[in-house]
């Protein structure tokens, strides 16, 4: 029979959705160390706010994580409910910019698991929500 701490399962999922965030962006910046370019998509925009994007794109989790293992009170979990439906459809609509724009295959294959991470964290987040 299946567990239901839901903490440690949300925490999992959302650990191992950190470590493919770093690692998606580890691909995007290794030819640097083959001497090869880097694609630029925010050439000539402020990278401070993209910078700053990605700086609560990442500490979000972390605190999510965090806070998942401490409460389990009822508005928390709506809003994590709630959170974790905006970064699945971030997370959908980055797989659909990379496909776009012709990212390499794996990095297709880490967004698609990344996307498929995120709506099973939103099935547990909803089972959460839905425990008495």
């Amino acid at each position: 029979m299946m567990s239901h701490n839901y903490s440690t399962k949300i925490n999992a999922l959302w650990t191992s959705f950190l470590l493919g965030t770093l690692f998606h962006t580890d691909l995007a910046l290794m030819p640097l160390f083959h001497d090869m370019e880097v694609e630029h998509s925010h050439t000539g925009e402020n990278l401070d706010a993209v910078f700053g994007f990605m700086l609560i794109f990442f500490i979000i989790p972390m605190l999510v994580i965090i806070i998942s293992t401490f409460t389990e009170a009822k508005s928390y979990r709506y809003f994590h409910f709630g959170l974790t439906t905006v970064y699945s459809i971030l997370n959908l609509g980055h797989l659909i910019a990379d496909i776009v724009v012709g990212a390499p295959w794996y990095q297709l294959v880490l967004m698609t698991l990344l996307l498929l991470i995120g709506l099973v964290l939103n099935l547990i987040s909803f089972q959460w929500l839905k425990k008495v």
